[in-house]
């Protein structure tokens, strides 16, 4: 990690806002660039961030995205407490085991010792359960789909910020239902908005698909991700969907009456997306000068630089951005006391998708100089008549671009492995489609040689059998594994 004082940021005029290059070293790369940015910062504690507000503006259109999709599915907010008792986490054995190590526990409040320690939420599968099983009488009560917006505490013990940090934000979805059917169609329709998320909205094309029983979530019977490809080559698993069972509803009596009078357990599913989405957003789009932010998840999808003293033109910037606000584009004029070179560095480095400049020139001709962050045209000049309402469809065309460069960028790192070399060569620097016989000790084993791990079972992964890439035992699943080094 850079020292503290590049987490107070470059002045206007003072000092280089540049970052490492990523061919040098993606790791410095990435944490410059989540200061020097202005993402984020850390905080006092160790593992912890502060997200600004450029970051977290991103977080809240994301979350704005997601919601709205989760509502019109039929899911509801809700809030559950932050500290859970010990003991609930300690009725599902699974569960329990999984996350003992990241746990934050509270022995001591008001200046005495409690009577049951208290857990700071690493999850809420616990809570939301007991709360179930007041709330659930009868068939009539399900499905119950509910979704919280909350922090979670893990105990980090590498810390790096949006990718895994101490606390962080997140969604968590939890339902219970009837059957066994419906439950399982809860948690693939939920990763389907996901991976809709991942594209439409993040420009992130991901591969969807199941885990293998050693990469599942504690207590889980099936844990499904979408993994996105970063630009270094490595994986980021992006949101995961869980299908639990009756594990949880037996752990916690969530039981129901059916329409023939007999008591059932119900099936259970949680699914959440976190702030790593952001850390997946840098690591997915970004290059040497910064950012490249998806225009739907950009804070200022257009900014507006205007050049020279001319007091015409600053007013002529803000009627323009009007405007554009009209047509209902994000925009956002620079008004810094600060050279327009530095300006152009610095929305680059912010990695707002359109730039326009606006001079007195341009303002006499009716024209105004529009930049885009990627892509080979250079800058173009253009009208200002019909300006503001041409800009949607460019947006879209950006994210569309944005979308085909990672999926080109995946595809020339993805490929078949069917030799041990070729698996171990593959995986160095990008993701190796391999038979695998499913045992978490071969798993573990592929791991201490190259560091990779099995991302997941490709839902659209075409059937093929054989033997295990790395011990020749019968391949599982029917079908090749991605596997990868992984965030």
């Amino acid at each position: 990690m850079p020292d503290d004082k590049a987490s107070k940021g470059d002045q206007p005029g003072k000092g280089n806002k540049g970052v490492t290059p990523q061919g040098e070293d993606f790791s410095a790369w990435y944490n410059e660039l989540v200061l020097k940015a202005e993402l984020a910062d850390r905080a006092p504690v160790r593992g912890a961030m502060v997200i600004r507000p450029y970051g977290y503006r991103i977080w809240e259109l994301l979350q704005a995205e997601l919601d709205r999709r989760f509502k019109d599915t039929g899911h509801v907010n809700a809030y559950f407490p932050l500290f859970i008792p010990m003991s609930y986490l300690q009725r599902e054995a699974e569960h329990v085991e999984g996350f003992s190590p990241e746990l934050a526990v509270v022995t001591h409040a008001g200046g005495a010792e409690l009577e049951e320690p208290l857990v700071v939420r690493p999850t809420s599968e616990t809570i939301i359960g007991e709360l179930y099983s007041r709330w659930i009488e009868s068939w009539r009560d399900l499905p119950l789909l509910i979704n919280q917006w909350a922090n979670i505490v893990r105990w980090e013990l590498r810390p790096r910020m949006f990718l895994r940090t101490t606390e962080f934000l997140w969604q968590e979805g939890h339902t219970a239902h009837a059957d066994a059917e419906d439950a399982m169609a809860e948690t693939l329709r939920m990763l389907g908005v996901y991976a809709e998320v991942a594209r439409d909205v993040a420009a992130m094309p991901v591969v969807p698909g199941e885990k293998t029983p050693g990469e599942r979530f504690a207590g889980a019977i099936a844990t499904f991700t979408i993994e996105a490809m970063m630009r270094d080559g490595r994986a980021l698993q992006s949101g995961t969907s869980h299908y639990m069972g009756t594990n949880f509803a037996k752990a916690f009596d969530i039981t129901f009456q059916d329409k023939t009078g007999e008591l059932q357990h119900c099936h259970t599913t949680s699914w959440g997306m976190s702030t790593r989405m952001i850390g997946a957003v840098i690591m997915a789009h970004g290059d040497d000068k910064g950012l490249v932010l998806p225009p739907r998840l950009a804070p200022h999808q257009v900014v507006i630089v205007p050049i020279g003293k001319d007091p015409d033109v600053p007013a002529a910037a803000q009627k323009l951005a009007a405007e554009i606000t009209a047509a209902g584009v994000r925009v956002h004029v620079d008004i810094r006391d600060a050279s327009p070179g530095f300006k152009f560095n610095d929305w680059e480095l912010k990695g707002v998708p359109l730039r326009l400049e606006l001079g007195p020139r341009d303002l006499a001709a009716g024209t105004a100089v529009l930049a885009a962050r990627i892509g080979e045209a250079g800058k173009e000049t253009i009208a200002l008549d019909g300006l503001a309402a041409g800009l949607p469809a460019r947006l879209d065309a950006y994210h569309e671009a944005l979308v085909k460069r990672a999926s080109d960028f995946r595809d020339t790192r993805r490929a078949r492995a069917d030799t041990w070399d070729a698996f171990a060569a593959q995986v160095t620097d990008g993701w190796a489609d391999a038979l695998h016989c499913g045992r978490p000790e071969c798993e573990d084993d592929i791991k201490a040689a190259t560091g990779a791990t099995p991302r997941c079972i490709p839902t659209d992964g075409e059937p093929e059998s054989g033997t295990c890439i790395r011990c020749d035992q019968p391949s599982a699943w029917g079908k090749r594994i991605v596997f990868s080094r992984a965030y």
